[in-house]
């Protein structure tokens, strides 16, 4: 494991061959939401010996509908994430789509995620890399795993190797993703720690619906090939009641179902 992940993960009780897990609802909707969540998942997490970040979006910028939920606002909802993070003794990881959010939001969370249609935004990858903090690049849907070299090039070249990248589906045709495989071991050649984000993967977006799709049935699967495939984490944004959840309740994985998931992902990564 990177030295960075050993840091990040200091305080937890782990087993090192294990795969690393970034979960938690996919915005925060509430203090008791995250709470809930969060004590849930690290339970099963220090049970299984599974390291974990804690993630949740304070701002939810790219939304289908002008009327979608984008959050409870900037200070409240990372104040929320720093507090839960504390509560459970969790690093915690939140999204950022602009250059002049990455410094206030790193003064609460430990790890800053680019999102899959920012991963080229120059500015964006160096000011988050100035801050210090772990650095999640969400692979674009309309990346391949090799071009994502050019991410880690902005990073490093800014002065911070604590790099993460990440798979979340290809773009294919208007209203769906697949997922390519080869982009795991592609990704793991820019020497960093590769993560399959499953649920994403399994988004259905630009429904007419305004709201978008997914397929939650499949998040066994994708997350059991990924870890086949080398993966080193994987992503899964998990909430109590998916069909009531302000964002991406189409493809979350419901909380409770995701205790038996993660023991059967544990006996294989065991069995690889």
């Amino acid at each position: 494991m990177e030295q960075f992940l050993r840091d990040l993960f200091k305080g937890q009780s782990y087993d090192e061959k294990n795969f690393f897990l970034i979960a938690g609802p996919c915005v925060i909707e509430s203090e008791e939401l995250l709470l809930e969540v969060a004590e849930k998942v690290s339970g099963i997490c220090k049970r299984l010996g599974i390291p974990y970040i804690f993630k949740s979006s304070y701002r939810k910028a790219n939304r289908t509908s002008a009327s979608s939920f984008t959050g409870l606002g900037d200070h409240l909802g990372l104040s929320l994430l720093k507090k839960t993070g504390e509560a459970f003794q969790l690093p915690t990881i939140t999204d950022i789509h602009a250059h002049d959010e990455a410094a206030p939001a790193a003064v609460y969370t430990d790890v800053l995620q680019i999102p899959a249609f920012l991963c080229r935004q120059t500015d964006l990858l160096v000011a988050a890399a100035e801050t210090g903090k772990v650095i999640n690049v969400k692979k674009g849907q309309f990346l391949s795993g090799q071009a994502m070299k050019f991410a880690v090039e902005k990073i490093r070249q800014a002065g911070n190797d604590k790099i993460i990248l990440t798979e979340r589906g290809t773009t294919f045709g208007y209203q769906d993703l697949v997922v390519d495989f080869r982009n795991i071991p592609w990704m793991k050649e820019h020497g960093t720690p590769v993560v399959m984000d499953v649920t994403h993967s399994l988004q259905q977006p630009n429904q007419t619906s305004g709201i978008t799709g997914g397929n939650p049935q499949l998040i066994g699967t994708i997350a059991k090939a990924a870890l086949a495939a080398g993966a080193d984490g994987l992503f899964i944004e998990t909430h109590p009641n998916p069909a009531v959840a302000k964002s991406d309740g189409a493809n979350m994985l419901q909380l409770d179902l995701l205790e038996k998931l993660l023991i059967d992902l544990v006996r294989l990564r065991k069995a690889l």
